[in-house]
C-alpha cells in the first residue's frame, strides 16, 4: 500500500520555468543567463500539456516516459511559440535524440492539437517495451503574443488510431526537487538538448554588429605593467587644482544636483553610441536642418491641394537622408542643428483617406467564420488574430457626412473631377492633350497660364501633372493609427477599386540617375554639450578633439622626455578623458602606453592640468594647439592604484542572481589577479541559499556575508554594510546585483575616485528582454546614480546614506545622495563604460512584491 502511494505521488514530470524572457524561439531561451541551472520557479506538471496563460517564458519539462504497451510509437508536438520533444533510447539522458520539434526560427506556430501544420512535428516510428522507461525532454519558448501551450501525444503505429497527450498514467518524475535549494543544481541533468556552451566573444567581427563589442586596447590595458608614480615626480609642477563648477556651500534644492553633472570628453572613439538603438530614439538628429524644412514646405504644399499619401510616423526621419538625391536641390545644403530656420509648420490636418475594403462576399465569409471557429481553435484565435471591432469602429468614424462633407471632402470631389476630365485628355502614349480642352484647362478666370479652370475654381497646372505622376503609385499606405500587421479586413480591394486599377493608364516613374547633391561634413559630436541630456539615452560618451589630444600628449611626452632623455617612447595613445572647465582650464587623464629603452611596455596613468591661458577668451575652449600649454600636477588630486574597493551588494532570495554575481567575482580575479576588492553581500533572511557558504566555496581572495534582520529598501541595506568596511581609505562601490562587469572594472573604478575630490557615477547599459552582453540591445541608464564608487571617508564626512526618509521605500535616495554629495564639495565623474551591462531580470518575488492569487 505505501509502495503504490508513492508510486502515486511520483505519476508527474519536473517542470524548471524562465520567466520575464523575451523572444519566440528555443535558441533566444539557450541565451538567457540561468538556462538551464538556475529556473525562476521549479515544480511539476501531471501530464505534458501545459498552458499557464502566461507570456516571455520559457519551459523545460523532463522526467521519464512509461509505455503502456509494447510496439512502434509515433510522438507529436504542437506549441505556441517554438518546442523541442527529445526522448532517450532508454533512462539515461545520455542518450537523447530530437524527436519532433515546432520550428527553429521563431515564426512558427501552432493551434493547440494541430499536429500536422508542420512535417517536423511528427516523429519517426520509435520502438518502445512496456516494461521499461525513457527519459524525455520537452522545451518551450512563448512570446507575449497568443495563446501559449505546448503537449505532446503518441499513438500507436495503427490504422485508425488517433493521437491522445501524454498523460499522468505514463510519466514520472527524474527527481524529487522539494526539498531542494534553488543552488542545489547538481541534479539537474545537463543534456544535447538543454546544455549550451557560451559564445565567444570574438575580436574580429562583433557577433551583433555593434562596435563597442569590437576589441579596443581599453579592454586589456590593465594588465600592463603601471609606471610607477614616484618616478614621475618632477614631470611637471605642482598647481592648485580647484575647478569652478565645484557647488560647496551652494544651497541646492531636491533633486537639483543633476542639473550640475557633467560629461567627460574621450578620445580616441570608444563607440559607446548605441547607434543600432537609434531607430528606437532618434535623439542624436534633430528636425531643424534645412532638409528637413525643405520636406516640411513640400510637404505642407502637397496637402494644400489634398493629394498627399500619408507616411508612417517614423519613416520621415529615417529618410530624411537617403532622399536627398530625389530632391534637384544640389544649391541646398544643411546648416548645422543650432541654428534652426523658422519655416511653416506641417498642418495638422491631414486629409482623409479612402481604406481598401474587402469584397461583400469575402467580408460575409470572414465574421461566420469569427462568429462560428472550429472549436479547437476558438481560444487560439482569441489570442493570435487582431481584434475586428477595432477596424469596423475606425471604418464608422472615417465615413464622410454626404449631406455637410467638410474641406477634405470638398476637395476630392474636386480632385475626382479634374482626374475625370486629365482621364479624357490622355492619348495611347499616356501624354497630356491640353490641346483638345484648350477652353476647359488654358484658359483661367485671371488670365494666369499656370492654372486652368474647372468648374468656377482655378487649379495650378502642376497638380493636374501631380495627379498622374500619383496614377503611378499601385499601393496606397495603410492610414497613422491602422493596425500595419495581418489584420484580416486590411487584405484585398473592392470590385470598384480593382476596376479602377486595372483600366486605368499606369506609368513609371522617371529616375534621375544623374542627379548629385553637396554635403559638408557632419559631425554631431561636436554638437554636443557635456550636459546630461536624460531623453537621449543612445549618445555614448563625448568624443575629443583629436588635435586637442595629440597636442596635450606631445607637451607632455616633452617635459617627461626632458627630464628622463631617450628612457621613454610613446607606444599608442589608449585613453584620454577630459573635465573641461572654461574658466580656469580643464583636467586631462591621460593613459598611455609606453616603451622602455630596454623594450618592457609600461602604462602611464596620470591626471594632468592645462591651465587657462590669459590671452584666451572668457568663454572659449583650450585650444590643443596651443603652443604656451601650461601643463602641472592637479595637487592631492591622484588616484590609489592599490585603494581596496568594497563592492556592496544587498540581496533577497535572489539565489540565482547571487550565483552569478559571485561567478563574475571569480572571473575578474582570475582575470587581473588583484587581490585588492572585497565583496560584502548584505542578507536579508534570505531562504533560497546560503550566502555564506556560498562565498566559502567560491575563489574570492576576500569576501565576507552579513544577515540583516531589519526589513527594509536595498539602498538602506547597502549603507548598513558599509559598517563592514573598517578602513576609511577605501573605496566603497553601491553596487547591484545584476551587473556584468567589463575585465578592468576594478581599476577603472580606482583611477575615477579621487579621496575629497572626486567621485564615480559609472553608466550602465540596460539590457532589454531577451538580450545579452553579446547581443547588447538596450539603453544607457543616464538618470540613474545607484551605481556609485566613492570613498568611505568623504561618504562619511556628507553624512551618509538617508536612511530615515529611505527606510521601507526606494525611488529617488540615489539623486538625494548625489545632491549632498555635490554641496560636500565634491565633483562627480560620469562616463559611459564599454561592455558595462545591467542584465534584465525578472522582478517576480523581489522584496515586497506579492503574487495575486486567482480566486
Amino acid at each position: 500500500m505505501r509502495y503504490w502511494i508513492s508510486l502515486c505521488r511520483d505519476r508527474m514530470a519536473n517542470l524548471h520555468i524562465f520567466e520575464d524572457w523575451c523572444g519566440t524561439s528555443i535558441s533566444q531561451l539557450q541565451k538567457n543567463l540561468h538556462y538551464p541551472l538556475y529556473p525562476h520557479t521549479r515544480t511539476t506538471v501531471k501530464k505534458l500539456a501545459v498552458s499557464p496563460s502566461w507570456t516571455n517564458y520559457g519551459l523545460r519539462i523532463f522526467g521519464y516516459i512509461h509505455p503502456y504497451t509494447d510496439g512502434d510509437f509515433l510522438f507529436a508536438v504542437a506549441s505556441d511559440d517554438n518546442s523541442e520533444f527529445w526522448l532517450s533510447e532508454d533512462e539515461n539522458p545520455d542518450n537523447l535524440k530530437l524527436r519532433a520539434y515546432v520550428g527553429k526560427t521563431g515564426r512558427e506556430w501552432t493551434a493547440p492539437g494541430e499536429y500536422g501544420k508542420y512535417a517536423s512535428q511528427i516523429s519517426d516510428l520509435i520502438p518502445l517495451q512496456k516494461n521499461n522507461k525513457y527519459f524525455f525532454e520537452l522545451i518551450h519558448k512563448q512570446n507575449d503574443q497568443g495563446t501559449d501551450h505546448v503537449e505532446v501525444a503518441w499513438k500507436l503505429k495503427q490504422i485508425g488510431s488517433g493521437f491522445s497527450i501524454i498523460d499522468s498514467k505514463f510519466i514520472s518524475l527524474y527527481t524529487n526537487e522539494s526539498s531542494l535549494k534553488t543552488v542545489d543544481v547538481n541534479h539537474i541533468p545537463q543534456t544535447f538538448a538543454s546544455h549550451v556552451t557560451p559564445p565567444q566573444r570574438s575580436s574580429e567581427t562583433p557577433p551583433h554588429g555593434v562596435d563597442m563589442l569590437r576589441a579596443d586596447p581599453r579592454d586589456s590595458f590593465h594588465q600592463v605593467p603601471l609606471l610607477d608614480k614616484a618616478r614621475l615626480q618632477g614631470v611637471l609642477p605642482d598647481c592648485i587644482y580647484n575647478p569652478s563648477y565645484i557647488i560647496k556651500g551652494y544651497p541646492l534644492i531636491r533633486y537639483q544636483g543633476l542639473q550640475f553633472v557633467h560629461l567627460t570628453y574621450v578620445y580616441p572613439n570608444d563607440y559607446t553610441r548605441l547607434t543600432h538603438m537609434e531607430s528606437d530614439n532618434r535623439c542624436f538628429y534633430h528636425d531643424f536642418d534645412d532638409y528637413s524644412m525643405q520636406r516640411r514646405r513640400k510637404l505642407s504644399s502637397v496637402q494644400k491641394h489634398g493629394r498627399i499619401r500619408k507616411k508612417r510616423e517614423d519613416g520621415e526621419l529615417d529618410n530624411r537622408f537617403q532622399q536627398m538625391d530625389q530632391d534637384n536641390q544640389p544649391k541646398a545644403i544643411q546648416k548645422p542643428p543650432e541654428e534652426p530656420q523658422n519655416h511653416p509648420e506641417v498642418p495638422k490636418q491631414q486629409p482623409r483617406k479612402k481604406k481598401k475594403r474587402r469584397r461583400p462576399e469575402q467580408n460575409q465569409q470572414d465574421q461566420h467564420y469569427l462568429q462560428n471557429p472550429p472549436s479547437e481553435v476558438k481560444n487560439y484565435d482569441q489570442g493570435k488574430e487582431k481584434d475586428s471591432h477595432r477596424y469596423q469602429n475606425h471604418v464608422m468614424e472615417n465615413i464622410p457626412d454626404q449631406q455637410n462633407p467638410g474641406p477634405a471632402q470638398r476637395e476630392d470631389l474636386l480632385k475626382s473631377e479634374v482626374k475625370h476630365q486629365v482621364n479624357q485628355s490622355l492619348n495611347k502614349d499616356g501624354r497630356i492633350e491640353l490641346h483638345q480642352h484648350k477652353a476647359k484647362y488654358r484658359n483661367s478666370s485671371d488670365g494666369n497660364p499656370n492654372l486652368v479652370a474647372v468648374g468656377d475654381r482655378n487649379i495650378p497646372v502642376e497638380s493636374i501633372r501631380e495627379e498622374i505622376h500619383d496614377s503611378a503609385i499601385h499601393i496606397e499606405e495603410v492610414e497613422d493609427g491602422g493596425d500595419e500587421e495581418d489584420t484580416w479586413a486590411n487584405q484585398g480591394y473592392s470590385e470598384e477599386d480593382d476596376y479602377d486599377l486595372l483600366n486605368r493608364a499606369v506609368f513609371d516613374v522617371e529616375v534621375k540617375w544623374s542627379q548629385t547633391f553637396q554635403a559638408k561634413p557632419l559631425d554631431l559630436h561636436a554638437l554636443r554639450t557635456d550636459w546630461i541630456d536624460l531623453k537621449c539615452n543612445v549618445s555614448g560618451n563625448m568624443l575629443l578633439e583629436e588635435s586637442e589630444a595629440l597636442s596635450v600628449v606631445e607637451a607632455f611626452m616633452k617635459k617627461l622626455n626632458k627630464k628622463f632623455p631617450r628612457q621613454f617612447s610613446l607606444e599608442r595613445i589608449v585613453n584620454i578623458e577630459k573635465k573641461p572647465d572654461y574658466n580656469r582650464g580643464s583636467r586631462y587623464l591621460l593613459e598611455l602606453d609606453l616603451q622602455e629603452a630596454s623594450g618592457r611596455h609600461l602604462r602611464l596613468v596620470q591626471y594632468i592640468y592645462v591651465k587657462r591661458t590669459e590671452d584666451q577668451g572668457f568663454h572659449k575652449k583650450q585650444k590643443g594647439q596651443d603652443a604656451e600649454l601650461k601643463l602641472c600636477n592637479p595637487y592631492s588630486f591622484y588616484w590609489n592604484p592599490t585603494a581596496t574597493v568594497h563592492f556592496i551588494i544587498p540581496v533577497k532570495n535572489q539565489a540565482r542572481w547571487v550565483q552569478q554575481f559571485i561567478s563574475d567575482m571569480e572571473e575578474l580575479y582570475r582575470t587581473t589577479g588583484d587581490q585588492n576588492f572585497n565583496v560584502i553581500i548584505i542578507d536579508y533572511e534570505s531562504t533560497d541559499m546560503n550566502i555564506e557558504q556560498a562565498l566559502q566555496n567560491s575563489y574570492l581572495p576576500r569576501y565576507r556575508a552579513e544577515l540583516i534582520q531589519d526589513d527594509g529598501c536595498h539602498s538602506v541595506l547597502a549603507y548598513k554594510g558599509l559598517s563592514l568596511s573598517q578602513d576609511d581609505h577605501s573605496i566603497v562601490f553601491l553596487c547591484d546585483l545584476h551587473i556584468h562587469f567589463p575585465p578592468g572594472f576594478i581599476d577603472t573604478v580606482r583611477k575615477h575616485c579621487v579621496e575629497r575630490h572626486m567621485a564615480f557615477a559609472p553608466i550602465v547599459m540596460r539590457l532589454n528582454c531577451g538580450a545579452t552582453p553579446l547581443e547588447p540591445d538596450g539603453y544607457w541608464e543616464v538618470n540613474g546614480f545607484g551605481l556609485l564608487g566613492i570613498y568611505k571617508s568623504d561618504l562619511d564626512s556628507i553624512g551618509g546614506m538617508n536612511t530615515k526618509e529611505f527606510t521601507d521605500r526606494w525611488g529617488g535616495e540615489d539623486w538625494e545622495l548625489l545632491d549632498r554629495i555635490l554641496q560636500g564639495g565634491l565633483e562627480v565623474e560620469r562616463l559611459y563604460l564599454r561592455n558595462f551591462f545591467h542584465h534584465f531580470h525578472s522582478k517576480r518575488g523581489m522584496w515586497n512584491r506579492q503574487v495575486l492569487r486567482n480566486t
